[in-house]
């Protein structure tokens, strides 16, 4: 006889939130009130396959559930994932990806995880799947530097360009799933140059960390260079050439904000990555570009650095976690 699925107490449940990168898997415990656990991470399989990756995550769901647990009752929850590609988040499927995660298009991220997590005679474990800047974004609002406001814009900027629309503390999906995705707009300053997506003139062509770096070595710069954080080591240094690679991608990445914000009207901008560590003259390039494009009424608008740093997706995505815990709940 088939055996009835037992929901867990709700005493001892915890929620699991995963950053799930190209090189690396991040998770820690989130409790409702959006505090976090030891962070712990593996690396990431990707060029193994779907399969392959599914597995790094369950295998790193189940330790950091393991060393949370306070009592031998404590059960997981829920997990929340935060992961590169287009996410159909009803779904918790992935709708497109680059070839950083070989045929990572098509995945059940949520079934595959919650099949891998759920114990026999138990019920499933509920699983919350988000792009990896929108849960950066609900992190960010929870409990980061967009916290108590209603409305805002987050931008990523790293090795790519990504961007996140929150309202009411949820980022805004879209109908195909791309709200917020400032990194494919077309902008001045990036004509001829190609995106990762196959085209040219975006955004994500001008102002990403390996456009920082091709600009310098255009500009005729030192050829050792190695990326972008040498060259901006290297503006830091007095290198000109590289000071000009550096402010002329923030002032590309200051005139699109400018645009979106005309059109949305955030409360709040706020800016993270790798690449938004770059120091002040990036920032000021960034800020002074933005300001001057922007309507009077939208001078004031606040643009703050990212406040949770590699934490930020671990907790956005266990927020939808717990949202989803609770609706399960409710349905049961």
């Amino acid at each position: 006889m088939a055996e009835t699925p037992v929901r867990p107490a709700v005493t001892g449940r915890v929620v699991v939130g995963v950053d799930l990168g190209g090189t690396k898997i991040a998770a820690a415990t989130v409790g409702a009130d959006g505090g976090w656990g030891t962070v712990h991470t593996t690396p990431t399989p990707a060029s193994a396959g779907p399969d392959a990756v599914l597995d790094a995550v369950a295998t790193l769901v189940r330790t950091v559930t393991a060393d949370a647990a306070a009592c031998p009752s404590t059960v997981l929850g829920a997990v929340g994932i935060g992961t590169a590609g287009v996410v159909d988040v009803v779904g918790g499927t992935i709708v497109s990806a680059t070839d950083t995660f070989p045929h990572w298009r098509g995945t059940d991220v949520a079934g595959g995880v919650g099949d891998r997590l759920t114990v026999r005679g138990t019920a499933p474990v509920p699983v919350f799947v988000e792009n990896d800047v929108d849960a950066h974004a609900a992190g960010e609002s929870w409990r980061g530097a967009a916290a108590g406001a209603r409305s805002a814009l987050l931008v990523a900027v790293g090795t790519g360009v990504g961007g996140a629309v929150v309202l009411d503390g949820r980022p805004l999906r879209g109908a195909h799933h791309l709200a917020g995705e400032l990194g494919h707009m077309p902008v001045p300053g990036a004509e001829g140059l190609l995106c990762p997506c196959g085209r040219t003139g975006h955004l994500e062509a001008v102002a990403a960390g390996p456009a920082i770096h091709r600009r310098y070595l255009a500009l005729g710069g030192d050829p050792a260079a190695k990326d972008a954080r040498d060259v901006v080591a290297r503006a830091q240094r007095d290198d000109g050439l590289a000071d000009r690679a550096v402010r002329e991608s923030a002032t590309a990445l200051g005139r699109a904000i400018a645009g979106v914000v005309t059109v949305l009207d955030p409360e709040i901008v706020v800016v993270g990555g790798g690449v938004a560590g770059s120091g002040d003259a990036w920032w000021s390039a960034l800020d002074r570009s933005l300001r001057a494009e922007v309507v009077d009424v939208l001078a004031g608008l606040p643009v703050r650095r990212a406040a949770l740093g590699g934490a930020a997706a671990i907790v956005g995505s266990a927020r939808g976690a717990w949202d989803l815990l609770d609706r399960t709940e409710r349905t049961v």
